[in-house]
Formats: structure tokens, C-alpha cells, sequence
């Protein structure tokens, strides 16, 4: 059996880190806290855990602080977690079977990162991380924020997840600042660097300034596929904010340049006919998106609903709206076999059940 080091960076963290260390800390054979500066009880509820615990003065780098912590691990493998993070119950014993099974070659582990859920808990938006790695110096961070390690060598994908729930917020600000302080300090951003970086101005509302960081790294040929398309869509969103519907609607078109449509462009594009009320069209992009394959595999960002739930309620509506009630109704019944919790879905349930029953009242008259 493989044994593994939890290799964490933290700051001020009392709220998360009991919480986090308890749902793994048996299932590891090592724990290493590398604290970057914490003021709060952060170091002392650690050291209940472990007695590996180390001081980083903070450099806005991200990679450092977790090439670091990786230096630190003295087991086969690290894993990286984020105070954050938890394993939830469901995954202990997927955890320990890999553990126990892994094949002796292996360099990487990816495992499913889930970053939010829907109202009944279940997972809304996920993608694979690096999460086991060899313990070498041939695999390093890299990135001052959204650091990775680019995945190569013989790598094993896992269908066991991390969850990533947060109790309090993380200043908002952090990683815009720390790009703004890289530019000016004239350091020049890789593709995956202007990628994040204009992700970073769009939550931030920054819509112009993350239009034309995009742009440019939609031009660039370089850059991994899957952050082109998603480029695409958080492009096209910025032009939708600012008015601009059809450069939106040009800006999901242009992802298909890329690779084959995904679903989730799919969803986007037929919104956008939906809400011009070209329900027919409309009606071809969500029907696009069901026969879409969810690949989890590709590295990108995956949101399962487009797949299902979200066509099957767009197209509730959208066959409401040209008359067929009967082909509606259809559809909110099988969104509501994908989520039987849904607001929406049991809303339009109500609505149909309205119409069934006055139906039912006339021909009894």
C-alpha cells in the first residue's frame, strides 16, 4: 500500500482546518501545515493533528508556498488540500480502496473537485485536479494563483471527490491584486496566466478590461483547448452585461471554432434565443445539449445540469410557448426525474397540474 502526505498551505483558517483535517486525517499517513501568517488559532488547532507544522513568510505566490509544503512530505506521495476542502463521508472508503490498489508506476492522481452544489447538496459545477502526486522534485507547482502541476507521466483518473465548502469568504480581492502586481511589476502573463487573469476581472465586474484580456488570449495560439471554450463563454457573458447581445451571441458561436459544441455553450446559445423569443431555434440548442456527451475526462470545467436538467426545463418552456403543452409538460417531468427538489420544476408542475385540472372540470360539466 502507497503511503501518502496531506500537504496543506494556510492562513488564518480556525473556522476550516478541524474541519478539514478530521475528514482525512486517518486515512493519511502524514500531515504537513505550512502556515503563511496566520493571526488567529489556525497553528494551534493544528498541532492537535500534527506535529509537522512550518512557517512561510507570504510572497503572493501560491507555487512557492506549495512547492514548500510538498518539500516537507517524506511519504511516497502528496496530496493537496485547501483548508476548505472536505472528504466527505461517502469517499473514505473509495479513498482508502485506491490507497490499498494503486498500481506501483502511477505519478498522478486526479480526482474530481467539487466547487457547488445545488439546494439538495449535489454537486453543480466540478472538474479533475492533480491530487496525488509522486513525491519528486520532478513534479512542481507553478502559477503565483491558480497554481498547477501540469499533469504528465503515467496518471490515474478517480471518481473519488473532494468538496470544497467554504464557511466564510476569502478577500475577493487577493488574486486580482496579485495580477496587478505581477503586471506592474512588468512580468508577462503566459496564455493560462491571461486566461485566469481575465477571469479574475470579469468577477470582479471589470467587463471591458476582461473583454480585451480574453480576446487576446483567444488570438493567441497557444492555450489548452478547454480554457478557449470556456473563454468563449465568460467572454460572451461580458458582452451580454454591457449590452452587447450580439457579440455575445458571436462569442458562443466562435467556441465551436475550437472543438466540437458542449453543452453547457449549447444551453448558453439557446438562452439567448429563448429570451429573443426564436423559440424554434432555441429549441435546437437545448435539444443540441442533450445529445451532447458529458466528458469529465477533458480537464475542463463541467456542469452536469446542462446535460440534463437545464434543457429539459428550458424546453418546458420553450414548448409552452409555441402551444404544446402536452410535449412541455414531457420535458418538466423528466427535469424533475433529475431533480424532484427543483423550485422550478415544482412550480411548473403547479402550473401544468392548473390547466389538467380545469381541463378535467369542463368535461365533467
Amino acid at each position: 500500500m502507497i503511503t501518502i502526505s496531506l500537504c496543506m498551505i494556510v492562513k488564518n483558517e480556525e473556522r476550516h482546518i478541524a474541519r478539514c483535517l478530521n475528514s482525512v486525517a486517518e486515512l493519511v499517513d502524514e500531515i504537513v501545515i505550512v502556515d503563511t501568517g496566520s493571526t488567529d488559532r489556525t497553528v494551534e488547532i493544528a498541532s492537535d493533528y500534527t506535529s509537522n507544522i512550518y512557517s512561510f513568510p507570504w510572497n503572493d505566490n501560491f507555487s512557492d508556498a506549495r512547492n514548500y509544503s510538498f518539500s516537507k512530505a517524506s511519504m511516497q506521495y502528496c496530496m493537496w488540500m485547501d483548508a476548505d476542502d472536505i472528504l466527505e463521508e461517502t469517499q473514505k472508503n473509495k479513498f482508502l480502496q485506491l490507497k490499498q490498489t494503486l498500481s506501483a508506476n502511477t505519478e498522478i492522481v486526479m480526482m474530481k473537485y467539487h466547487t457547488s452544489f445545488d439546494e439538495a447538496g449535489n454537486p453543480s459545477f466540478s472538474y479533475f485536479r492533480e491530487r496525488w502526486i509522486l513525491n519528486s522534485t520532478q513534479y512542481q507547482w507553478s502559477g503565483a494563483v491558480h497554481e498547477v502541476i501540469p499533469p504528465i507521466g503515467c496518471i490515474v483518473y478517480s471518481d473519488i471527490a473532494i468538496s470544497h465548502k467554504k464557511i466564510s469568504a476569502a478577500d475577493p480581492d487577493r488574486n486580482l491584486n496579485i495580477y496587478r502586481k505581477m503586471l506592474a511589476e512588468g512580468k508577462t502573463f503566459d496564455p493560462r496566466q491571461q486566461y485566469y487573469y481575465g477571469r479574475e476581472l470579469y468577477y470582479h465586474k471589470l467587463y471591458e478590461e476582461a473583454i480585451s484580456v480574453l480576446e487576446q488570449f483567444l488570438l493567441n495560439k497557444q492555450g489548452w483547448i478547454e480554457n478557449k471554450i470556456e473563454a468563449c463563454s465568460v467572454c460572451a457573458d461580458c458582452y451580454y452585461q454591457l449590452g452587447q447581445e450580439q457579440s455575445s451571441l458571436n462569442t458562443l458561436l466562435r467556441s465551436m471554432s475550437f472543438d466540437l459544441p458542449r453543452a453547457e455553450l449549447c444551453c448558453e446559445i439557446g438562452k439567448y434565443f429563448l429570451e429573443h423569443e426564436n423559440y424554434q431555434t432555441a429549441i435546437y440548442w437545448y435539444e443540441t445539449a442533450l445529445n451532447r456527451p458529458q466528458n469529465e475526462y477533458s480537464g475542463g470545467f463541467v456542469i452536469p445540469d446542462c446535460y440534463n436538467y437545464i434543457p429539459f426545463l428550458q424546453l418546458c418552456v420553450c414548448f409552452d410557448k409555441i402551444g404544446d403543452r402536452k410535449k412541455a409538460q414531457d420535458y418538466n417531468e423528466k427535469a424533475g426525474a433529475c431533480k424532484p427538489y427543483s423550485k422550478a420544476y415544482l412550480y411548473n408542475k403547479q402550473y401544468f397540474d392548473s390547466f389538467n385540472d380545469a381541463t378535467a372540470e369542463q368535461l365533467n360539466k
